[in-house]
């Protein structure tokens, strides 16, 4: 018995002695790498505060790999000075996506942005490629132009904007640097040719969502952007068909090298999608949600390159989604996101006949429990399957009524 107990009591006494110093151990004696993770899931205000700790921990805090995707979006009370911290202190060559939430609201709304901060950020950060603006009165900036070249994606959420915000370069600018230019090289005043001040815009991605002042003008404006390629027109009221239709191409002002549109309107019967019906070469996907899609289905038979088709948020029956798209031949894939089917219930037969009665009974029945989650409407599928061959439908979300007029 005693045997036994001395073989016992050095394993715990081990094992005790392991406790207390795993109680000891502090965030000092991990690695740097993991140290880095655990600052990953905190956000930038949460993350500036932890850097005030000691020498380590603000280094590990300016590690640029904190700093790719940084949202400020969530913290209250943003002002100019602490941009100015954050671009000067933690914001550098990492840096891929940046978020900010403006003060629309406040009367300092407009120096919010200013020309000097972009430039900086400009220089800091020749990585980003993405960025989105909540809430932001841009009315101080002259163009678009001033943003930084580098950028791939904007996001405009709520935002204000100046009536030639789209133009390529910003009004005024490019007559003081090409002033400048004659002044340091006289020789080139007598060339007829200048060679620009500043690059094109890049960017290939626009969104806009709930933006008040953005009009028909600024959509006609973006034919100079030569790499826009998607476009999203979100809660837009001022956007009418015949904007959109100035901007079908060909034309002098035509997004002739956009792929991609995706609308939506949710407020109101806005039927901007009617401008379509004029027809757009090249467009090989469409994105219609809300109001947007009874007058958007209309005219899919004027889109003959459409090769991606999603319809969001509205009401359908299976005859409106077969007769609206019997005809795009390339499509390639057809998306219903949150939509509500409407199927008729079969009427019943003359007579009264039981057996036809019964049979059309085990046949609702049948296709009750043949649809899923995943395919609600399987008729419409197998429909969509003859009628397509080469593309394929998802379902997402999507629910069904029955019609009982």
């Amino acid at each position: 018995m005693f045997s036994g107990f001395s073989t016992v009591v050095p394993v715990y006494s081990t094992l005790f002695t392991e406790m207390a110093e795993m109680k000891t151990c502090t965030l000092d004696c991990f690695p740097e790498n993991i140290l880095i993770d655990i600052l990953s899931y905190l956000n930038i205000r949460e993350l500036v505060r932890n850097g005030r700790v000691c020498r380590r921990w603000r280094r590990l805090v300016k590690d640029q790999r904190l700093w790719r995707t940084v949202d400020l979006s969530t913290w209250k009370g943003v002002t100019t000075r602490i941009l100015w911290v954050l671009l000067r202190q933690y914001l550098g060559h990492g840096l891929r996506s940046l978020r900010l939430r403006g003060l629309l609201l406040s009367a300092r709304g407009g120096a919010f942005l200013s020309e000097p901060w972009l430039q900086a950020l400009t220089s800091k950060c020749p990585r980003l490629s993405r960025l989105s603006l909540l809430h932001t009165d841009l009315r101080g900036l002259r163009s678009c132009s001033l943003m930084p070249p580098t950028l791939q994606v904007l996001e405009l959420h709520g935002c204000e904007l100046p009536p030639g915000f789209f133009t390529q370069s910003p009004s005024g600018a490019s007559e003081p640097a090409c002033h400048q230019a004659t002044a340091a090289n006289p020789k080139s005043a007598g060339n007829k040719q200048l060679t620009p001040s500043s690059p094109g815009i890049g960017i290939k991605t626009l969104i806009l969502d709930n933006v008040p002042s953005f009009t028909n003008q600024h959509l006609q404006s973006l034919s100079s952007w030569g790499q826009l390629t998607r476009l999203e027109l979100r809660d837009l009221i001022r956007v009418t068909a015949a904007g959109l239709r100035g901007c079908a191409p060909p034309g002098l002002r035509s997004l002739s090298h956009l792929k991609h549109l995706e609308m939506d309107t949710w407020s109101r019967q806005q039927m901007a999608a009617l401008g379509l019906g004029e027809g757009w070469a090249g467009l090989e996907g469409l994105g219609l949600g809300g109001r947007e899609v009874s007058p958007g289905m209309l005219c899919l038979s004027r889109l003959p390159d459409l090769r991606w088709l999603r319809l969001r948020g509205c009401r359908l029956t299976e005859m409106m989604v077969l007769r609206s798209c019997r005809s795009l031949k390339e499509l390639r894939q057809l998306e219903f996101w949150q939509v509500e089917f409407e199927t008729e219930r079969g009427g019943e037969l003359e007579g009264g006949a039981e057996e036809g009665q019964d049979g059309g009974e085990e046949r609702e029945e049948g296709e009750r429990e043949e649809r899923s989650d995943n395919d609600p409407v399987p008729n419409l599928r197998r429909s969509l399957a003859t009628l397509l061959p080469k593309c394929s439908v998802l379902f997402t979300q999507c629910t069904v009524t029955s019609n009982q007029d």
